[in-house]
């Protein structure tokens, strides 16, 4: 494998790392600072922590595809945001959450009828492996949480599906510089979250120097940096296989959950887990066999 095709692997390895481990930071920062509150800073800090980067490397502070960049920001970043931390608000910081990352299915069906991917052999395997150790995870079957918060959470799943469509589209059309593409999205989509977090009646955040660790370090790597990540991925594989690269995060966040927080395994999740893995893996191996026969 060359060393440009090792950037992708590379890069979702650390997003889905990063991403995975966010999940522990939030419901530490949810108990200092209301939900919306917080998904509006994380969006902001995003956005200046962009900016600054854009700036140290020289690169167009000017939005280049301006219409474009905004349906992005208020599809996959505002739309997305907002009905993740509404559908916790809803239903909590369980399993709800987890129904975001259904995103690969709705991702799977729009990337075939705008893109015209289609997933052909052994690639099916790896999909289903990948698809079926998610609902061992989530147990649509045991969840508690109402109809509305579930909803949210497919919603916000759509949301990001779309957004990755979107970003898809742009890049066959224009070869927009893809960390300014990343930072005026969060503009765009800070813009509807704020506004969100003055309308909506919500407690006032505590700050404290822990919030503040915990809101700049999520708003450079997780929001900043992770969505940089993700539209770098999507720009170098097809947007299925990076949608169903990205369930790595589940499987991070479960896992930093249960060690750092003590909770104990289910058999389902563990069998979950490891479908998973063995699912990205087979992705990584064709992806490996495609390269090899291109060189």
């Amino acid at each position: 494998m060359t060393q440009r095709s090792w950037f992708p692997i590379l890069a979702l390895v650390l997003l889905s790392s990063i991403w995975g481990y966010t999940w522990v930071l939030a419901k530490q920062a949810l108990s200092l600072a209301p939900p919306f509150a917080f998904a509006a800073q994380r969006c902001i800090g995003g956005a200046l922590a962009l900016f600054v980067l854009l700036k140290l490397t020289n690169r167009p502070l000017k939005c280049a595809e301006p219409k474009a960049t905004m349906w992005i920001g208020l599809v996959q970043v505002a739309g997305f945001m907002a009905l993740q931390t509404w559908a916790l608000v809803e239903g909590g910081p369980g399993k709800t959450s987890v129904l975001i990352f259904t995103m690969p299915i709705w991702t799977l069906l729009l990337a075939r009828v705008f893109l015209g991917e289609v997933v052909k052999g052994v690639q099916w395997v790896a999909a289903i492996l990948t698809l079926v150790g998610l609902i061992f995870i989530i147990e649509p079957w045991n969840m508690h949480a109402s109809a509305l918060s579930k909803l949210l959470g497919i919603l916000a799943a759509v949301c990001w599906s779309v957004g990755t469509i979107q970003v898809k589209l742009l890049r066959q059309k224009s070869q927009v510089d893809l960390i300014n593409l990343t930072t005026w999205q969060m503009v765009v989509g800070a813009v509807p979250l704020t506004l969100l977090a003055v309308l909506v009646p919500e407690g006032s955040t505590q700050w404290s120097a822990h919030y503040i660790y915990l809101l700049v370090f999520m708003s450079v790597t997780s929001t900043g940096l992770c969505w940089w990540l993700w539209i770098y991925i999507l720009d170098r594989v097809p947007a299925w296989e990076a949608s169903l690269s990205v369930l790595g995060t589940p499987v991070i966040a479960i896992l930093s959950s249960r060690f750092i927080l003590n909770e104990a395994f289910k058999v389902l999740e563990i069998t979950g887990i490891l479908m998973i893995g063995i699912g990205l893996s087979l992705l990584s191996f064709i992806g490996w066999l495609t390269s090899r026969r291109q060189a």
